[in-house]
């Protein structure tokens, strides 16, 4: 026994021991015919995958040449009108390359489009989706098939197009069937033959419904049953006829409101809110079109500005050439000096600087032109649609207008309050929510509704057609549909529920308020809107007028600087100038060039403004918005429609309600003031650039002692020369004048040494030693007939 116990013992202690060896770790369980490779193994729950979408990109795209640069112009000329820019944006913009609101600059739209989404922007597609937007709730019926009428107060962003709101006055078919069967005991005696003491049954009902609801609030509901029931009970004078029946049902029933939710002032809010709704996003959809024209407008000038300061570069640096050659001679002839001849080379080195970042761009600060002639170009590009290279340079051939024009701001104010697509926008949600008032008074009313309801039943022994019409029920061979197409049993009901508001009306009260608070924000809002709009639109006067006074003060600028350098250039023949005096006078003469090409891109930019802020630049460009075409077939039934409504006979019967939520279509500009204000204004006039005795008041030449008229009469420029007559890019890019290198000169003593690199360091020393530059790539001056001279 002893023995047996140590036995025990010792196996005992060697099960321990392993159990402690190999501790409670798991075990992988052991697969039949397992694979070493393991190719379904994830080791991870989240990645970075790419989305199974195929979408063709565009071959402005993937067909796009390598950028022009200064070390590129490879590409020809691509002569555009504005008229034409515009139509190319028009017609390629699906996705209008534009951002909303009236601000007067953009930013640039290429990165905002590249990190937003297509809701962001408008598009073409907007007013369509806002047509076809529904509600997730579907239409419900209850058990009976009636429909269920929406609760609560409905706004205006809660509703989708008009095709969901009026699906909600749409019939609704529903039905049913059930089956069922009972086999339990009772709690009755043996000997009871009218309930049996184990009871079987079998039951079966069929529904079908069709239900609508109508413009006035109510509901009506056709509706047909049939029953079936057969059961184990005895067959007995006292107790059951016949062993199953038949029940057939055919009932009407009209639900209506008698307060709350009655009428069609409450119930075609919500198809009147979708309809604002469309042309809400009408408003939107011209608004990004409106914007659209005038950025081409704004960047087709950009680009004009960008070309004449390439123009004035190459003016300025052949000047600088020819002075820089002449400072030369003299040097040579022992009549000039080296100070001299260094000041005309880095004049020209300058010039040479203001050409390169007028053709390419450039960030450095005091640049003439941040983008250059190539950069302005590929903005232009961006909101024309179009690939940012393809071998061709636009070049535009259309020169700003010189003319003077005046508006007439009483006018101008009508049409800026009447077409303006903004505050149309605003004013249509005003219709809205006086609208959501309407509907949140409605609430507070009791929920009063009366329901009529009209039924035929028929029962047999049998569904079907009866063996004989004289059998009826409950005599065996009866037909339940007999019995209902005899009319012999009928019934009726009439129900009436009320259901007041809770005690206080607290939540209905609560949503009134909030509704008259949003109407009265919004009301407020608009005012100030029209009050801020007229701001701009005065900001927009004043800045035509200004640009125009600029234009003829940089025309008489750089006449006078013309005269200047013409001047000093015959002095310096002479010897009687220094050359920095000349150099100096080209520059100035540069910068009035310059200057005065800004203020006539900025001149028709502001009048572009001034009709953008109007509502005119889309009627001034002869564009207008409408409705694309429809198939045949829509026409068809359309006609159709039409012919029927006239063959009929029209019964004033009452009024449509909601009452006018709409004055009809936009008029034109012409009838804006007398729509705004009962009469029509006088219109503005477009005045020739060359009225004499024009007198502006305070004018800040007045005091200058010089003829005040040479700035009180427009300055025209005709000579000056057409972008289009540039020549080819061969032609304005191949090497132009050069000069020769700098004679060497005697050392400073001050001169700068390289600076020593660390110790340890990667870094080389700096060298202050100028290179050489290549000049090659420096444009051909441009042919330019001189400015007149007073």
């Amino acid at each position: 026994m002893n023995r047996s116990l140590f036995q025990l013992a010792a196996y005992l202690q060697l099960g321990i021991a392993i159990l402690f060896a190999t501790g409670c770790a798991p075990t992988q369980p052991f697969f039949l015919n397992e694979s070493p490779d393991l190719q379904y193994y994830l080791n991870h729950a989240t990645a970075i995958e790419y989305p199974d979408v195929d979408v063709q990109s565009l071959p402005e795209t993937t067909e796009a040449l390598s950028p022009l640069t200064i070390g590129n112009h490879d590409y020809q000329f691509w002569d555009l009108t504005v008229e034409e820019a515009v139509n190319i944006a028009l017609q390629n913009a699906k996705i209008l390359p534009t951002t909303g609101g009236n601000a007067e600059f953009r930013q640039n739209i290429a990165s905002q489009f590249t990190s937003g989404n297509a809701d962001q922007f408008g598009s073409i597609y907007d007013v369509a989706v806002q047509q076809s937007t529904t509600q997730s709730v579907p239409l419900t019926v209850d058990g009976s098939g009636n429909r269920v009428l929406p609760r609560g107060v409905l706004r205006a962003n809660q509703i989708g197009g008009v095709e969901d709101a009026l699906a909600e006055f749409d019939a609704q078919a529903s039905g049913f069937f059930s089956y069922g069967t009972t086999d339990r005991p009772r709690n009755v005696g043996a000997a009871n033959t009218v309930n049996p003491q184990f009871f079987q049954s079998t039951d079966a009902t069929q529904q079908s419904a069709l239900s609508k609801r109508y413009a006035t609030g109510g509901v009506a509901t056709l509706r047909q049953q049939v029953i079936y029931s057969m059961n184990n009970a005895e067959i007995s004078p006292i107790s059951r006829s016949v062993p199953s029946d038949w029940t057939a049902i055919v009932e009407a029933q009209v639900q209506h409101p008698l307060m709350r939710n009655r009428g069609t002032l409450i119930n075609r809010i919500p198809v009147v809110l979708a309809s604002l709704n469309e042309d809400i996003s009408i408003a939107d959809y011209e608004a990004q079109v409106r914007n659209l024209v005038r950025d081409v407008e704004n960047k087709y000038w950009d680009l004009y500005v960008s070309y004449r300061n390439v123009s004035t570069a190459i003016i300025g640096r052949n000047s600088a050439v020819a002075t820089a050659n002449f400072a030369r001679a003299n040097l040579e002839n022992g009549t000039g000096t080296i100070q001299e001849l260094s000041q005309a080379v880095a004049q020209y080195y300058q010039f040479r600087g203001i050409l390169e970042s007028s053709i390419a761009g450039s960030n450095l600060p005091g640049t003439v032109d941040r983008f250059g002639v190539y950069g302005n170009e590929r903005l232009l590009r961006e909101v024309m649609g179009l690939s940012p290279t393809d071998g061709r340079l636009i070049r535009p051939i259309q020169e700003p207008s010189l003319a003077r024009v005046e508006y007439d701001w009483n006018e101008a104010v009508a049409q800026a309050l009447y077409l303006s697509p903004e505050l149309r926008k605003n004013k249509t949600r005003l219709k809205q929510l006086e609208l959501e008032l309407m509907a949140a008074k409605n609430q507070i009313l009791p929920e009063v509704n009366l329901s009529l309801l009209y039924r035929w039943v028929g029962v047999g022994d049998t569904l079907g057609p009866p063996q004989r019409r004289d059998v009826q029920f409950p005599n065996p061979g009866s037909s339940a549909l007999a019995e209902l197409t005899g009319g012999n049993y009928q019934e009726g009901a009439i129900r009436l529920e009320i259901t007041p508001p809770a005690f206080g009306a607290r939540r209905e009260l609560t949503r009134i308020r909030g509704a008259q608070l949003r109407l009265a924000r919004d009301k407020a809002f608009l005012q100030d809107q029209e009050r801020l709009w007229v701001s701009q639109l005065s900001d927009g006067f004043a800045k035509v007028s200004t640009h125009y006074q600029l234009v003829q003060t940089n025309a008489q600028r750089w006449q006078a600087t013309e005269m200047e350098v013409n001047a000093r250039l015959a002095e310096l023949k002479q010897g009687r100038s220094p050359v920095n005096v000349v150099l100096q006078s080209q520059q100035r003469r540069a910068e009035a060039m310059i200057d005065y090409y800004r203020a006539l891109s900025e001149y028709n930019k502001s009048m572009n403004y001034v009709d953008y802020l109007k509502g005119t630049l889309l009627a001034n460009s002869n564009i207008t918005l409408r409705e694309g075409p429809w198939n045949k077939k829509a026409y068809w039934d359309a006609l159709e429609r039409a012919r029927e409504r006239n063959a009929g006979k029209q019964v004033k019967y009452g009024v449509t309600r909601p009452g006018v939520v709409r004055t009809g279509p936009v008029r034109d500009a012409n009838t804006a003031a007398g729509m705004m204000n009962g009469s029509v204004s006088s219109m503005g006039q477009t005045l020739a650039p060359n009225i004499e005795g024009e007198i502006f008041l305070n004018d800040p030449n007045g005091s200058l002692n010089m003829d005040p008229e040479l700035y009180r009469d427009p300055i025209e420029i005709p000579e000056t020369l057409e972008l289009g007559e540039m020549g080819s890019p061969q032609e304005m890019f191949d090497p132009g004048p050069s000069i020769r290198q700098l004679p060497d000169g005697p050392e400073a003593t001050d001169a700068l040494q390289p600076l020593d690199a660390p110790i340890g360091s990667a870094l080389s020393p700096i060298s202050y030693e100028a290179e050489v530059v290549d000049t090659g790539y420096v444009p051909k001056p441009v042919a330019r007939r001189p400015v007149p001279m007073p």
